[in-house]
């Protein structure tokens, strides 16, 4: 479900000449019945909203004063977003014969043409006050106070993001709310100005609109207005013919494949700044440490300490919270354990609020493997918005390949990429562009669409992250690791990481040691699994010049430390 929350404007929208038929108190019902969050958003003060509408009960919370006051009617407590307006303020607005006159816990409100008035008194007090009209009424409240402010507190409140928002109102007062949401719908009666940034208008007028909305709600959760959408469309690129290529931000499940070096690591940390630049919580899960740095996250897990499931929902309860999920400290065998468990826990906070909006995984085969049971990880056939990045599509649990709707294959062998995909979910692959790929470009599979794939330019993230260097440094490399073997093959020490490596290395005796060296072991799997060229080139050279064991050992665990930082 993408819309949690359903925020309706009162007066000409849910109320007609101040009330509300019993069909759409009806429909309201009906709505929440659904599990969703009911909001009344009104410009009205709170205690006349009271009197002429009993059943304000049925909502979960109240925005009055036009966004200065939030009311929560099972507790009863109230809360201002801004300070009463002064006594004197109110008092020289009736001696200059300000009519009808209203004052709430901050709102000041009357009616036109006495905005000419209220301004001089404004000037005269010299307070910070705004005035925001509404069909004739006129409302005095401090800055920044208006209807998307008050309906972000309750949400803030609640723990639901604005993203998961459906608004609907009739008026001016209520285009910041709907600009605000993820979706905006005005009522048939409402002003032109609000219909043209509406996303929908509904045939009915006031409440028989409501009803409507509630209605498509119920039906498909507003899925058909998608397209209508494209204001919260996420670029990962542009076509050849400049295009840009975007995604909508709910329904979209991709998996980037490749090979190492080809430029995921790259796209991830642009994606993820993407997302959070557009207000949508992630959660990545980051075995590697590649994105521990990454500005505008929050951090869970360490080389030494593994996540803890409980803290890591804890900071996902807040919907302005993104959190990279570091596994380091998990061995191979633990990350599948760790990931179901984790599962579990997204699914709920996913079915009560509608968030993590993305789950990403990085090396995601070493958290749902292939070769796990095919019953496992049943769950994330139930989700939706998720990126999962593996070398090869082959290598995820089949639930990740079912539910993939893009793939973007990256790297030198793009091509096999997309054919080992086709292959993993039995169906045919279209025609495929011959034109190999360039850095910075990925060969996109946007199964949606039925078009053959296509490449892209990927976007380039404005942070540069230091790829692996943590994994490399003190992680665990799994398969990727180094062992001393000897001449022999009698040894089987394993080097899970470079440090671990120059560990072993001081202890190992000299003939096993010069083995390795003189068949450039060292150089060659730096080159190959640890991905760094320039340490590789460094290697080779103490390898194709050196005879001596000790200098050696010793050349080379200093290139290690001046390349790579150990534990803090």
């Amino acid at each position: 479900m993408r819309y949690y929350v359903l925020a309706t404007d009162y007066d000409g929208t849910l109320a007609h000449h101040g009330r509300v038929t019993g069909e759409t108190i009806s429909a309201i019902k009906a709505l929440k019945a659904t599990g969703r969050t009911l909001l009344l958003v009104t410009g009205r003060e709170l205690d006349e909203l009271k009197a002429i509408f009993p059943e304000h009960t049925l909502f979960d919370r109240i925005v009055a004063e036009n966004g200065a006051l939030v009311y929560n009617p099972s507790t009863l407590e109230e809360t201002a977003l801004g300070e009463a307006p002064p006594a004197a303020f109110i008092e020289e607005l009736r001696k200059r014969g300000v009519t009808p006159l209203s004052a709430g816990r901050v709102i000041v409100a009357t009616w036109e043409p006495y905005q000419g008035t209220v301004l001089e008194v404004i000037k005269q007090f010299g307070i910070e006050r705004q005035i925001i009209f509404n069909k004739g009424a006129v409302m005095v409240l401090p800055p920044g106070i208006n209807k998307s402010a008050g309906l972000a507190a309750a949400l803030d409140s609640m723990g639901f993001s604005m993203h998961n928002v459906v608004a609907i109102g009739d008026a001016e007062n209520d285009t910041a709310m709907l600009q605000a949401a993820e979706c905006a719908v005005s009522v048939a009666n409402a002003l032109p100005a609000l219909q043209k940034i509406s996303d929908w208008i509904t045939p009915g007028d006031h409440g028989a609109g409501v009803m409507q909305l509630a209605a498509r709600l119920q039906a498909d959760d507003l899925l058909e207005l998608d397209p209508l959408l494209q204001r919260h469309y996420l670029p990962l690129g542009d076509r050849y013919d400049n295009a840009p290529f975007m995604i909508p931000p709910y329904g979209t499940n991709i998996i980037l494949a490749g090979t190492s070096g080809g430029g995921k690591t790259t796209f991830t940390a642009a994606f993820m700044e993407i997302l959070l630049q557009h207000g949508y919580q992630f959660l990545m899960i980051d075995p590697e440490g590649d994105y521990l740095e990454l500005e505008g996250t929050v951090t869970i897990g360490d080389v030494k300490q593994p996540p803890a499931i409980e803290p890591l929902i804890q900071l996902l309860e807040k919907p302005h919270e993104s959190v990279v999920v570091c596994t380091l400290a998990l061995s191979m065998e633990e990350k599948p354990v760790f990931f179901e468990q984790l599962l579990a826990a997204l699914q709920d906070l996913r079915q009560r609020k509608g968030r993590p909006h993305w789950i990403l995984l990085d090396e995601a085969h070493h958290l749902a493997p292939a070769a796990a049971n095919p019953h496992a990880f049943t769950s994330l056939k139930a989700f939706t918005n998720f990126v999962a990045i593996t070398p090869r599509p082959e290598l995820l649990h089949q639930s990740l390949l079912d539910n993939a709707t893009t793939i973007m294959a990256v790297g030198e062998a793009p091509h096999e990429t997309l054919n080992s995909y086709a292959a993993a979910i039995h169906t045919r692959l279209p025609a495929l562009p011959a034109a190999a790929l360039q850095k910075g470009e990925t060969l996109v599979w946007h199964r949606p669409s039925g078009e053959a794939p296509f490449l892209v330019r990927t976007l380039v993230p404005h942070q540069v992250l230091q790829r692996h260097k943590r994994k490399y440094a003190i992680g665990d490399m799994g398969p990727d690791s180094f062992f001393f073997t000897g001449p022999e093959g009698k040894l089987h020490l394993k080097a899970s990481n470079l440090h671990r490596f120059v560990e072993i290395a001081e202890g190992l005796d000299n003939e096993t040691w010069m083995y390795h060296l003189q068949r450039h072991d060292y150089s060659t799997w730096i080159r190959e699994h640890v991905n760094d060229e320039t340490l590789a080139e460094h290697v080779e050279k103490i390898e194709d010049t050196s005879q001596d064991a000790a200098a050696s050992r010793d050349a080379i665990a200093k290139l290690v430390q001046v390349h790579y930082t150990g534990p803090a």
